[in-house]
């Protein structure tokens, strides 16, 4: 009876640690363990309302006219055909080496689906606005499009307390944008209104802090959790688990003209076609993804130091391997949380960030890497 007992406690622990390495999505890069981010963030555990951010460093264009979309299918990643059937579509656009310049995403206005859209809004980043708005006109030429700002619409994101999403706030006539964040569900929904509309009128919702989103973007699936494995009648193994996850937005996350598409997780975010045809930079996009070498990604970073909290590190600080090898760049991000551009190679190590400079000087911090939950299942490092 005893050993019948051991030995079920043994058969117990053995699929207890098999379900622990299922449930964080444990990821092997090179012989090492990456572990996989899970599906929820706290900040949409805090009520049963939806919690609404107004996007203040985002801006919206509007394009009208009976070529906006051939005009759009040669200047950005993504198959803009696909507007007529979606109502939402995220893609970047590129310059001539296949560098992304900004992040855009691009919403059918009007019209039912299964027809040409009576319009595109597009969202870029606030900062640079302008720029968008010179590099769509700059190859505008001879095409019947008209590009415009729009400082009389708002734009919110909507993050719901739970995997459904919040009711439709309501009309058209009140409601130009209303659809779920074409990168990952995990952001939650996109709404666009008119200055004089609050979306507290519409959806019952409360205002959130703008930081907030940007940690939501950062920690999405954060969770801590203790997982116990009971291996014998009186020894209980408890290992913990917490990871970070996260979503690249805006020029300080996607530098213009360094980042690069593939290594931003353009696939993975399904905000890239490879058979629609030619686009600017499509060449080497193309190439680089039909060879399948990527050798650097963008990762979400968790950043700790002994005994205090982490000083914010600039922008493109580098980060080091323990023993001192260059392993990538931190990109930006928000406290403890970021982004980073992180060799494949090193991902799995506990990596180090000197806001002193490299070659061992400087104050350093630990900074850890993990898998996005929006990350496919079937897609290796």
């Amino acid at each position: 009876m005893g050993l019948w007992f051991i030995s079920r406690c043994a058969f117990t622990a053995a699929a207890a640690a098999a379900a622990l390495r299922v449930s964080s999505g444990a990821r092997f890069a090179r012989g090492a363990q990456l572990v996989r981010a899970r599906d929820y963030s706290d900040v949409t555990d805090r009520g049963h309302e939806p919690v609404c951010y107004e996007l203040t460093h985002r801006a919206l264009l509007r394009l009208e006219g009976a070529d906006t979309s051939a005009f759009l299918q040669g200047i950005v990643t993504n198959d803009v055909t696909l507007l007529n059937e979606r109502a939402a579509l995220y893609a970047h656009l590129l310059n001539v080496q296949g560098r992304t310049l900004y992040d855009v995403i691009l919403y059918r206005l009007g019209a039912s689906p299964g027809t040409e859209p009576d319009g595109v809004l597009l969202e870029c980043d606030a900062a640079v606005r302008d720029r968008v708005l010179k590099h769509l006109k700059t190859y505008r030429v001879r095409r019947q499009v008209s590009v415009r700002c729009c400082p009389e619409l708002r734009l919110w994101a909507a993050l719901p307390p739970g995997p459904e999403p919040p009711r439709r706030p309501g009309p058209p006539d009140r409601v130009l944008v209303w659809e779920a964040d074409p990168r990952t569900a995990l952001m939650g929904w996109r709404l666009v209104l008119r200055d004089d509309r609050d979306p507290r009128d519409l959806l019952g919702s409360r205002i959130g802090d703008p930081e907030d989103y940007h940690r939501h973007r950062y920690r999405i699936g954060e969770r801590s959790s203790t997982v116990c494995v009971c291996v014998c009648v009186c020894v209980c193994v408890c290992d913990p688990v917490s990871v970070a996850s996260g979503l690249p937005e805006g020029v300080r996350d996607l530098p213009p003209g360094v980042a690069l598409p593939l290594e931003s997780n353009l696939v993975a975010l399904d905000g890239i076609s490879f058979s629609k045809g030619c686009y600017i930079g499509q060449e080497l996009t193309a190439r680089t993804h039909h060879t399948g070498v990527v050798r650097k990604r963008l990762l979400p970073l968790r950043l700790s130091s002994a005994g205090t909290p982490p000083p914010p590190p600039p922008d493109g600080a580098a980060l080091e391997t323990e023993a001192g090898k260059p392993a990538g760049k931190h990109r930006a991000g928000v406290g403890e949380l970021g982004l980073g551009l992180v060799r494949v190679a090193h991902a799995a190590e506990t990596l180090v960030l000197r806001t002193g400079g490299g070659g061992g000087e400087g104050e350093a911090t630990t900074v850890r890497a993990a898998v996005p939950p929006w990350w496919p299942q079937d897609q290796d490092l």
